[in-house]
C-alpha cells in the first residue's frame, strides 16, 4: 500500500510503501525539508518515497528514492540501508550535495557575459 504524506512545503510529496511507522515518516520530512527549503536554491518539486520491504532476509530492507526538479535540473537520489534512520540521514547527506551541485550549475548557466580579467564591461578598459 502507498500512502501520501502531506509535506510541509507542498512542493516535495513524501510517499511511502510498506510498514512504514509515523515517527519515521515525521523524521524523513524533518530532513527533507531541512534539504529543500534552504535559502538559496531555487523552486525545488518532486517526490521521495520510502519503502519497507517484507522479506525478512533482506541485508537492507529499507530504500529510499528521490526524484526531484531543483530549478531547471533533475536531481535523483537512491539510499539502501538496514535501518530507517540510518536510509533517512544517508537520503539526507545525497540529497544535500546534489541540490548544492543543481544549485551552482544554475548560477554559472547564469554568467553569460565575459568575465571583467578578460575584457568583459567591468574590465575597466
Amino acid at each position: 500500500m502507498t500512502r501520501d504524506i502531506a509535506p510541509a512545503a507542498p512542493e516535495v510529496v513524501l510517499r511511502h510503501e510498506g510498514a512504514v511507522d509515523e515517527e519515521t515518516l515525521a523524521y524523513a520530512r524533518t530532513k527533507i525539508d531541512a534539504v529543500v527549503s534552504r535559502p538559496g536554491l531555487p523552486d525545488v518539486t518532486g517526490e521521495v518515497r520510502i519503502v519497507r520491504v517484507a522479506a525478512g532476509h533482506a541485508g537492507r530492507p529499507w530504500s529510499a528514492t528521490a526524484d526531484l526538479r531543483v530549478g531547471r535540473r533533475q536531481v535523483v537520489v537512491l539510499a539502501e540501508e538496514a535501518t530507517a534512520t540510518e536510509v533517512v540521514d544517508e537520503l539526507q547527506d545525497r540529497l544535500r550535495r546534489q541540490t548544492d551541485r543543481a544549485a551552482h550549475l544554475r548560477d554559472r548557466d547564469r554568467r553569460t557575459g565575459t568575465p571583467p580579467w578578460r575584457g568583459g564591461a567591468d574590465s575597466g578598459e
